[in-house]
């Protein structure tokens, strides 16, 4: 701060002396912190089950197999097994604009961080003043006109707030927990990403092997349309079994449309969330047999695995910043003491400016007591509770919704293994219903419409069987995401 001099300093101190008794001056404000009114935190209790049991008709769902690695230990290049599938996921966490945000959000919230907490210590400032002044003859006592100057060098504080009840501790204590949450809202978009882009990856796979399915059923059923357009015309086939080969031949068409149109959408999709066309080579040709690790069901306790979750410490975090808030708020109804002061040296001459007596000091202290607000302090205060309470609901719901995640991954993890079983028999035998349909028919035993139920039947089948195969696929990464893994490398 640029403290002003008179011309005639009244000072007898030196400068050593000056300068010795500002560093002590400074060294009480660092001082300054004495209380804090921000309310104990103690972190609410899970209301969640005590463990992952759930029972349908008298049947444990879950709960049957334990698992002592914690998801979040588990690289993501460790869990995913197809090495395209990788380097995929790689070249999304390298351009994906979404991850990039949250990026440069923790490092916004790290600025702001640092210039809340900048507030809690004096700024120090030097300054170097200089004036020169002439006044006429007309003017002067004297009758002779005079020329004044002026120099000072100080060094100085201005406003600094003496922190008795923590008010600038708990703000800075907030920024910081809100820089906290903006690491683990980033760290919850990295395994979100990563999740997805594996699931559409996969997704892609799927809709390829289904159209590859159409395309060689169309091709199929165009032939066996042709066979029976020449057998119609020499009068061996009905116009009815002519007729359904067609509709079935034209079904399979407009399979062939759709999923081509699906596998489009998937690629650009895919190509969105990994912000960058992706090379031919990366895209799958059909669903594999498997993409990634099965994980177990977690033997700890569902408070155990949840709190770890990145969403549920970013949740904690808004919740200790909220206490305090509280803190800071309450700070507002206790005095408020600043101080500016400041040392230094002033002479007539720029000569004489560090010469022996021509020390110069100010301090100004002052001290605000909040009397009559019409209840805005209280109002503050008792938004900053409600605050709280909101935040105290926010953390909870985000743990039951973590929960709920995790169960119902679970739950369709229990049946997946014998569903596949049975819709793999269920394919198989259409498979042979359909080759002994499709015999008897050309042998002349049965009309053409017992063939075509049986190959429709087993093209459905097929259908069933990827779009199962692919849920199965999706799950164990939906199993992965939900119990906080995919951060690591």
């Amino acid at each position: 701060m640029r403290i002003k001099t008179n011309q005639k300093t009244a000072s007898r101190q030196s400068i050593p002396s000056t300068l010795a008794r500002t560093s002590v001056l400074l060294a009480a404000m660092l001082l300054g912190g004495c209380v804090n009114l921000a309310p104990h935190y103690q972190q609410p209790a899970a209301p969640v089950a005590g463990n992952w049991t759930q029972t349908v008709d008298g049947k444990n769902l879950v709960g049957a197999q334990g698992s002592t690695v914690n998801a979040d230990d588990i690289g993501w290049r460790s869990f995913f097994i197809d090495e395209r599938l990788r380097e995929v996921i790689a070249l999304a966490l390298q351009n994906n604009r979404d991850l990039r945000v949250a990026a440069l959000n923790i490092e916004k919230a790290r600025a702001q961080y640092r210039i809340t907490d900048a507030d809690r210590y004096p700024a120090v400032s030097a300054t170097g003043t200089g004036t020169a002044s002439r006044t006429p003859a007309a003017l002067s006592t004297s009758g002779n006109a005079t020329t004044s100057r002026q120099y000072s060098a100080t060094l100085g504080v201005s406003a600094y707030e003496l922190d008795f009840f923590g008010r600038l501790k708990n703000l800075s204590d907030a920024a910081l927990e809100t820089y906290k949450y903006q690491v683990e809202t980033r760290r919850s978009t990295h395994i979100s990403l990563v999740a997805e882009v594996a699931t559409a990856w996969l997704t892609l796979a799927s809709d390829r092997e289904l159209l590859q399915l159409a395309q060689d059923t169309f091709t199929s059923l165009n032939r066996t349309y042709e066979l029976g357009k020449r057998t119609h015309e020499i009068g061996t086939a009905s116009g009815v079994d002519l007729a359904s080969q067609e509709a079935s031949m034209e079904s399979a068409r407009a399979d062939v449309g759709r999923y081509t149109s699906l596998v489009a959408q998937d690629t650009n999709a895919l190509n969105l969330l990994v912000g960058a066309t992706l090379e031919s080579r990366l895209l799958p040709d059909r669903l594999p047999d498997t993409a990634s690790t099965l994980l177990g069901t977690p033997a700890a306790l569902p408070s155990e695995v949840l709190l770890r979750r990145p969403d549920v410490l970013a949740a904690e975090h808004t919740l200790i910043g909220a206490h305090a808030d509280i803190g800071a708020a309450r700070a507002a109804f206790f005095p408020s003491i600043s101080l500016t002061a400041s040392g230094g040296t002033a002479s007539r001459s720029l000569g004489g400016l560090f010469n022996a007596g021509s020390g110069s000091w100010s301090f100004s202290p002052s001290i605000n007591l909040p009397i009559f607000n019409a209840g805005s302090n209280r109002a503050s205060l008792d938004a900053a509770k409600i605050t709280r309470d909101i935040d105290v609901a926010t953390y909870e719901k985000t743990i039951q919704t973590a929960f709920e995640e995790v169960a119902n991954a679970l739950a369709e993890r229990s049946t997946l293994d014998q569903r596949l079983d049975a819709q793999q028999k269920v394919t198989a035998a259409n498979e042979r219903s359909y080759r002994l349909s499709d015999a008897r028919y050309r042998n002349g035993i049965d009309s053409y419409l017992s063939a075509l139920v049986s190959q429709r039947s087993l093209y459905s089948a097929q259908q069933t069987l990827i779009s199962l195969r692919l849920t199965e696929q999706s799950n164990r990464i939906t199993l992965y995401k939900v119990l906080g893994g995919g951060w690591n490398e």
